[in-house]
């Protein structure tokens, strides 16, 4: 198959992508809006992305283009599924790696019973509140520019299911797992959550999204490789569907 056309992304394809850690979803899509607009010579593309996922997360990122575009809140509302580590005994304002350490815990309490006693605490519906340094629009801002300012947010609680909380492996102070949930869950709030259900501190320390509904992040290809794919003579079928 010869290279992706211009016909190609206006009328419309869906993109699976691994996004490389310390990229913004948004990096990504304007890096691809670029390529395709200067390989094709299209002078307007509208290019979007399903579902955000942190700087400081790897992994599934849906990118729909021209008039697959519509189809962005099809993808939103998956079910989403993630690997990744909480690193117990301490907490950071942004609940990941983004901010400093704030404060200190002890984990000499915590052994596997009270890791699988925190882990049932969490599976099905539940409120869960989003951590303030997240995208949250307020008063049309994202909160987490409040946030780095050091100003006060007051965040509300949302619904959410956590359909399937794995525990995969424990080298305290880490534990390591695997969640299948739905739209609009924090694994960073999940990891704040849970380091307070042990009687300790806890904080997102790597993140992986492996799933969202059917397409799965194995499927998909790196941005180095889609750069070049699109001057290849031939595209992968199973990461570029129709």
């Amino acid at each position: 198959m010869n290279t992706l056309s211009d016909n190609d992304f206006q009328s419309g394809k869906v993109l699976l992508i691994d996004k490389p850690l310390l990229w913004t979803s948004f990096d990504v899509v304007n890096k691809l809006r670029y390529t395709i607009k200067h390989k094709t010579g299209l002078k307007k593309i509208k290019v979007g992305h399903a579902g955000t996922l942190d700087p400081m997360a790897t992994g599934l990122l849906i990118i729909c283009t021209g008039k697959f575009t519509p189809r962005i809140n099809e993808f939103q509302d998956q079910e989403k599924e993630y690997t990744g580590t909480f690193t117990l005994g301490s907490t950071r304002p942004s609940y990941d790696l983004e901010t400093e350490i704030d404060a200190t815990f002890s984990v000499e309490h915590i052994n596997e019973e009270s890791i699988e006693a925190a882990r049932r605490q969490f599976i099905g519906p539940q409120q869960q509140i989003p951590p303030i340094f997240s995208a949250i629009k307020m008063d049309g801002k994202p909160i987490y520019k409040a946030a780095r300012r050091g100003e006060q947010v007051e965040v509300k609680p949302r619904a959410i299911t956590i359909h399937e909380f794995e525990i995969t492996g424990i080298e305290l102070p880490e534990v390591h797992f695997r969640v299948r949930c739905s739209k609009g869950t924090y694994l960073r709030s999940l990891a704040h959550d849970f380091g307070q259900a042990l009687e300790s501190g806890a904080y997102l320390s790597a993140l992986r999204r492996t799933k969202i509904g059917e397409f799965d992040v194995q499927n998909a290809l790196s941005v180095t490789e889609f750069l070049e794919k699109m001057t290849s003579d031939s595209n992968e079928e199973n990461a570029m569907l129709p």
